[in-house]
């Protein structure tokens, strides 16, 4: 064997190898676990500022879904992914009082996470206010930043299909000062 065989041998085994494995090994992650999107408006705030560089679990049993989790899914309506709270499950009753109070089948629900709630009597243009009845295998979603969350309360169809639904975020792991898991 030649020289220039060896060497030629020893970069594709030391570098075009390794490269080549480290790709298909990141696609199937990407695929079949998780990935990470970035977060572009602040809808979620404070839970997720603008600029967010988050870590999503992909999700295949619907079923383990539970009310309060970060979820991201794509919108038919606007033709892109969305990241909001559950709030309703299949079947949940919501209603939305005028100052913000949330109803999940007629008990209020405590919301921690709220920073910015909708003033009393405040008018928000295209906001629907009132009740809302989950229909099966639909999700209602809203943003933990009520004041600027374009969010199930404006949308034509106000429900998420699980079909639609494509993961859970988990983790914000940029910007670094930011870094932890998403409550």
């Amino acid at each position: 064997m030649s020289a220039s065989y060896n060497k030629y041998s020893t970069f594709l085994k030391n570098w075009i190898l390794p490269i080549v494995v480290a790709f298909l090994i990141a696609g199937v992650i990407s695929r079949f676990i998780g990935y990470v999107i970035s977060v572009p408006t602040g809808s979620m705030y404070p839970t997720i500022t603008p600029g967010d560089k988050i870590i999503t679990t992909r999700i295949y049993k619907k079923n383990n879904l539970k009310r309060g989790d970060i979820i991201v899914f794509d919108s038919l309506e606007y033709d892109k992914k969305f990241v909001k709270r559950l709030i309703g499950l299949p079947g949940d009753k919501i209603n939305i009082e005028k100052d913000g109070t949330l109803y999940i089948n007629g008990k209020v629900y405590n919301e921690p996470y709220i920073q910015n709630q909708i003033s009393p009597l405040e008018n928000y243009e295209g906001m629907n206010l009132g009740s809302f009845e989950v229909p099966e295998g639909k999700y209602f979603f809203l943003g933990d930043n009520r004041t600027s969350s374009n969010d199930s309360r404006y949308w034509k169809e106000p429900y998420i299909s699980s079909k639609d639904i494509k993961g859970k975020a988990r983790i914000v792991v940029y910007p670094f000062n930011r870094i932890g898991k998403l409550k």
